[in-house]
């Protein structure tokens, strides 16, 4: 809604006489509303943006064009400043619905800002612009952090720009990452073998007691005589359970845990980037021959 005001004047032989101020309204027959289909993101994840029009007006809107800055912020001090945009409009995924009724696949004129043009609103109807985005490099991905993109519609017959927003915001879950390496590769029969296990959490929030991660493998050959630890800690029966006749190990519920990532972002080029936490998982043993190992069997039969 806008305020307008007029005010008119007559002069006889020079003398201005002012008239009283009338004031007016105009209201404004489209509204619009921006909603994302899912509200968080991951890293290189996809996001589906909806923008709803509607004309509550008696004559269609024609020739409107949709403007989104898909997230575009400022980075950098004062008077250095540049932007950034942490969304990439995904080539191809547009389309427009019209009172709910597919439309042929609007007008792209720009994937950065993505602007889709020629756009008509019947009266007393609506339009839906639907369209995908990907997350990219300048994406913060930090506990606390968001991303908000901002389209504007402007077009024939729409005094002042119509802006509709939406907010994501990143994933708060643990996303883990597992690694293992041996030592030493060639080993002799009853040699002592050391397995070593790197857990890498990519995610901003830790993977903690409650999360009840359980790590597991099966050794093959079996090992016996294990020792283990977890971030330098001795690991006993009351952290894990084992088997050598079957060589499978297993954490008990909760006891990895591994800190939250520490995300940072480069201040001249905006990139974000993370540093992984990590917990170590260090499992030693003697390899059991196959006597051994059927021995192990037999006991655990009995």
């Amino acid at each position: 809604m806008a305020a307008f005001y007029n005010q008119a004047t007559i002069s006889v032989n020079g003398n201005v006489t002012s008239s009283n101020i009338v004031v007016g309204e105009i209201t404004q027959v489209l509204s619009a509303e921006k909603n994302s289909v899912i509200p968080t993101y991951s890293p290189e994840s996809d996001t589906v943006f909806t923008i709803s029009m509607v004309n509550s007006g008696d004559t269609e809107l024609t020739g409107i064009t949709v403007t989104d800055d898909l997230g575009t912020y400022q980075i950098g001090e004062e008077g250095a400043q540049t932007q950034v945009t942490p969304l990439t409009y995904s080539s191809g995924s547009a389309a427009l619905y019209v009172n709910g009724v597919l439309q042929p696949a609007p007008a792209v004129t720009s994937a950065s800002p993505l602007t889709v043009s020629s756009i008509t609103v019947p009266a007393g109807g609506n339009a839906m612009l639907v369209y995908a985005a990907s997350v990219n490099q300048y994406a913060p991905m930090g506990a606390g952090q968001s991303i908000t993109n901002t389209a504007q519609i402007t077009g024939t017959g729409i005094a002042s720009p119509v802006l509709a927003a939406a907010r994501i915001t990143p994933s708060s879950a643990p996303d883990l990452a597992i690694s293992k390496s041996l030592t030493p590769s060639t080993v002799p029969e009853n040699g002592r073998l050391t397995y070593t296990f790197i857990i890498q959490n990519y995610g901003n929030t830790e993977a903690s007691a409650a999360d009840q991660v359980i790590f597991r493998d099966a050794f093959s050959p079996a090992l016996d005589n294990i020792e283990v630890t977890f971030n330098g800690a001795s690991w006993t029966a009351a952290n894990y359970s084992y088997s050598p006749a079957t060589g499978v190990f297993e954490s008990l519920p909760g006891q990895v845990t591994v800190p939250a990532a520490e995300y940072t972002q480069d201040p001249d080029t905006g990139v974000w980037s993370a540093q992984p936490g990590v917990s170590t998982l260090v499992i030693s043993g003697n390899v059991i021959s196959s006597s051994s190992a059927e021995r192990c069997v037999q006991y655990a039969r009995s």
